[in-house]
């Protein structure tokens, strides 16, 4: 069989590893298309049918719609599947469909170059390339075993229906969707939220800043670490090929951030490069990067100022019920300050508002006379927050950030706001406060 070119030197992938990762792949990949709305197309056939019907199938053009989103991963956890079955033919030829398809794909080129080697000797290892070329291309080799690892731990820990990050105790029918990043996992979840809740619509595989996680300076090549939102729509055409086929900006440093004295901004989710279908896991200067047919489908997907996107080092998966009483103790604080706001008493109501108070630079005793405007302009009516959602964030800290529109009873609109509360001891406090529209 003649060899295909192959990518940065790497001509080799999976035996001895991959023939033990690919068990924990099938029963993944089966529980990931359960409980996924988001519909795959698989190129294994059943154990049952001949593996000529595979060679078959593997061999004729494929369609458009393969190059949909998670579809070229999907096509590479099937050829694990047929490593674990031992079907190493129908394997090679599966993976000749999908360098095929996707040139760019580096991690499916090795997977494809080590099947070639398995048939002529054992493969060592991931990535199995002579020793010289090993070393000349190591740093490579071991981003791309490290993608691997990743994208299969990913499916063997995905999380059980029903479940949510912790981080989104309350959302509005403003928040259709949401998006959480698990740095530990190097992949992105995608959230539909209806009137049931939240639930996991599609996840990928991404790749994070070079220096790792929790940005805090200008250059300083990592990812933030907090609840953040998409603020734009950048198209492909408006930008380098770098990007790939868009971005969508996030609102980094946020107002913690900013709390915090950090720094730097320009963090995007954003696509790759036409010569690249993805990136090593830590790769990026501080950004998201997801393979283009990922991105373009979250691009098609969520909505400008009103998608959380939640990025943390390691997600804590919890029901609905643990969330919503997690944000008991706070929906009390918030119910307190409305109802402070609503009896026009200023004493009660600056008590809720941090003495690190501050909003786009107004410390607390220069922004009071503007609350103090606002409780006049209700003349006592009652305040109602419409649309309300919260999510938490915590670290070192407690902090809960905060959208909702404020109306005064019988008026028909009113200010968006959004609000950052901290724990200070047993008693919330706001510390930031602002319109966002």
């Amino acid at each position: 069989m003649k060899r295909a070119p192959i990518f940065f030197i790497v001509q080799a992938t999976v035996a001895a590893m991959l023939l033990s990762m690919a068990t924990v792949a099938a029963s993944a990949e089966k529980k990931k298309r359960e409980n996924s709305d988001v519909t795959t197309e698989s190129s294994v056939d059943s154990p049952k049918k001949s593996s000529r019907k595979a060679r078959t199938e593997a061999a004729k053009p494929l369609a458009k719609a393969e190059n949909r989103d998670g579809q070229a991963e999907a096509r590479l956890i099937d050829i694990y599947k047929l490593i674990g079955q031992a079907k190493i033919r129908d394997a090679v030829q599966l993976a000749e469909s999908l360098v095929r398809d996707h040139p760019n794909f580096q991690l499916a080129q090795l997977v494809y170059g080590d099947l070639l080697t398995a048939q002529l000797r054992p493969v060592r290892e991931l990535g199995d390339v002579p020793d010289t070329a090993a070393k000349a291309a190591a740093p490579r080799l071991q981003e791309l075993r490290r993608e691997s690892q990743l994208r299969l731990q990913a499916l063997r820990s995905r999380p059980a229906d029903g479940l949510i990050p912790s981080q989104f105790i309350a959302l509005s029918a403003q928040n259709k969707h949401a998006i959480a990043v698990d740095a530990t996992k190097s992949r992105l979840y995608l959230f539909k939220n209806s009137p049931a809740g939240l639930k996991l619509v599609a996840d990928y595989y991404i790749s994070l800043g070079k220096s790792g996680m929790e940005k805090a300076a200008e250059g300083d090549s990592r990812t933030p670490l907090g609840v953040y939102f998409i603020t734009s729509n950048l198209g492909r055409k408006s930008l380098q090929d770098f990007y790939g086929s868009g971005a969508l900006p996030i609102n980094y440093p946020n107002q913690l951030d900013v709390k915090r004295g950090k720094t730097g901004g320009g963090i995007w989710l954003h696509g790759t490069p036409s010569e690249q279908f993805s990136r090593a896991p830590l790769a990026t200067d501080g950004c998201v990067v997801l393979a283009n047919p990922d991105l373009e489908r979250i691009i098609k997907t969520v909505e400008i100022r009103t998608t959380p996107v939640v990025i943390a080092q390691s997600l804590k998966w919890v029901d609905t019920v643990t969330a919503k009483a997690d944000g008991k103790s706070f929906e009390e604080a918030l119910n307190g300050w409305s109802s402070a706001k609503s009896s026009g008493n200023m004493t009660k109501l600056m008590a809720w508002y941090s003495s690190d108070f501050s909003s786009y630079g107004k410390k607390l005793t220069d922004y009071a006379p503007a609350v103090q405007a606002e409780v006049k302009k209700l003349g006592g009516r009652s305040l109602q927050l419409k649309d309300l959602s919260y999510m938490r964030w915590t670290d070192s800290s407690d902090t809960m950030v905060v959208t909702f529109g404020e109306v005064a009873q019988g008026a028909r609109s009113g200010q968006i706001k959004r609000q950052y509360w901290t724990r200070q001891a047993d008693q919330w406090k706001i510390f930031f406060e602002g319109n966002i529209r």
